[in-house]
């Protein structure tokens, strides 16, 4: 990687150095992060006054320094979003050379299009927010729709945990597998993922009368006697899982997955899994799980080593599709 050194701030020439922050969306995930790039992270004073305004002040100079703001827009959303707004604003108000968000999870993604009339695109207007707020990079993880990077004018690094997720499930050595997808938009990533895992692909029939509410109508394809492994972005309330899960069984399938990069998980989706005959469901850190719930079907992959070699990249100005050589990454 260049002249890349592992230290407080790695320094490619005296003026410029590499600052990672984060925000209080998922500390835990970034401290991994600067762990992974063998560094610290940014000393930043954050809190909340008691009107439920946010207060950001870094706590050493950021001036003339590649700065990385790590904080997914997870619940509570809209603190977590205003928070990653005003950190944004500190830091180009602080006179860093570059301003890079780095958003694992980017809310409000699902509202990307009009779906009936006087309906607002609120994924756009998030876009405009965080480059009205001086950000002059995103770095993201499996937009709900890949074509959200377009909301965008300046560079978006789209990175997918498709791999390690697949990777997973390799080692593993389920034989007899099967990928589904939970609706024919997801089929292109069922798709990937079944030909890295070497097997065949289904789809879920769905009709969603409704938000977050869901039925499925049939399965696609054969899946009897087979392991699936149902494969999506987004495991929200689990009701659409549930229902899938059952509509496999019911179809002869000998035991049931999930998997996917972003763990919603709104209520009430933990219990809904834990009383479900799901053998595990994998996700990934790009959102912290809630404590005091059933956790003991959910497996949890780390995203810090996918995000710290993207923000080496982007500082080092070496390619960042190179991560994914001879992988089409969108979700």
């Amino acid at each position: 990687m260049g002249d890349w050194e592992p230290r407080r701030c790695a320094r490619m020439t005296p003026e410029r150095s590499l600052m990672v922050f984060s925000g209080r969306g998922n500390p835990e995930l970034s401290q991994n992060v600067a762990d992974k790039l063998g560094i610290e992270l940014g000393r930043v004073e954050i809190k909340t006054f008691a009107d439920g305004e946010i207060y950001v002040k870094y706590g050493e100079s950021i001036r003339g320094a590649d700065v990385f703001i790590i904080q997914p827009t997870c619940r509570p959303v809209n603190d977590n979003m205003m928070e990653l707004l005003i950190m944004i604003q500190a830091a180009r108000l602080a006179s860093a050379h570059r301003v890079t968000a780095v958003v694992p999870w980017m809310g409000y993604s699902r509202q990307d299009k009009k779906s009936c009339p006087r309906e607002p695109i609120t994924a756009r207007l998030v876009a405009d927010v965080i480059q009205a707020a001086g950000a002059d990079r995103v770095v993201t993880m499996d937009l709900h729709a890949g074509q959200l990077q377009g909301f965008f004018d300046v560079p978006v690094d789209h990175m997918t945990a498709l791999s390690m997720i697949a990777d997973y499930f390799k080692l593993k050595g389920i034989e007899d597998m099967v990928v589904v997808s939970p609706d024919a938009g997801g089929m292109k990533t069922a798709k990937r993922m079944a030909d890295r895992l070497g097997c065949s692909v289904a789809v879920l029939s769905k009709l969603r009368p409704e938000h977050n509410v869901s039925r499925v109508m049939y399965v696609i394809g054969d899946v009897e006697g087979k392991t699936a492994v149902i494969v999506d972005d987004i495991i929200d309330t689990a009701g659409t899982l549930v229902n899938g899960v059952q509509a496999l069984l019911d179809k002869g399938a000998k035991g049931v997955y999930a998997a996917c990069s972003h763990p919603v998980l709104s209520d009430p989706a933990y219990e809904r899994i834990a009383a479900s005959p799901l053998k595990e469901v994998v996700v990934t850190d790009t959102i912290p799980l809630r404590d005091g719930v059933d956790r003991s079907k959910i497996v949890v992959l780390s995203a810090a080593g996918i995000l710290a070699d993207t923000i080496r990249n982007v500082f080092t100005d070496e390619s960042v599709s190179e991560l994914f050589q001879g992988e089409n990454q969108l979700f």
